[in-house]
């Protein structure tokens, strides 16, 4: 039975096609649109870029909440740079990427940094994410940020190519 299960994961490894370079750029400029958003202040797109049922995991907090809990904390920052009392930008880079045509699962770190007359503040996250691709779109489904990333850590990732 072992020798079967075994062999079946193999076939199934081997025959699920790899992602075309096409589905990377995709997710690519997914992740290019959320920073615009956090670099704009726009938070009705990027509230549109989660699933509506979306979780974020808070692995350093112990935590897991609705997209809606989340999104209602961040709110005030994202008015705050629409209305240009603040700048933030946030940018990714991933160490594994695990893709199809509808799902991905990725790993990374992302560099959040925020500026305000009371000065500069941010933070590099350990975070994986899953996505899909409903109706030509790629929405998040889960986020979970893990860990608090070094200096040389995200310099050993190589930066998108968007």
């Amino acid at each position: 039975m072992i020798r079967l299960t075994a062999t079946l994961v193999l076939l199934w490894c081997f025959s699920t096609p790899a992602a075309s370079q096409s589905v990377i750029d995709e997710l690519d400029a997914y992740w290019a649109e959320v920073s615009r958003t956090v670099n704009e202040g726009d938070f009705a797109g990027y509230a549109a870029a989660y699933h509506p049922d979306a979780v974020l995991v808070f692995a350093s907090s112990n935590q897991s909440v609705s997209l809606g809990t989340a999104l209602a904390g961040w709110q005030p920052g994202f008015e705050t740079t629409a209305a240009g009392d603040m700048s933030a930008s946030v940018t990714f880079r991933f160490s594994q990427r695990l893709v199809s045509e509808t799902t991905a699962w990725e790993k990374g770190i992302f560099h959040y940094q925020s500026e305000t007359d009371q000065g500069v503040s941010g933070a590099m996250v350990h975070f994986t994410a899953l996505s899909i691709k409903k109706d030509g779109r790629w929405l998040m489904l889960m986020e979970n940020q893990m860990s608090i990333a070094t200096q040389e850590e995200w310099d050993a990732l190589a930066p998108s190519t968007h």
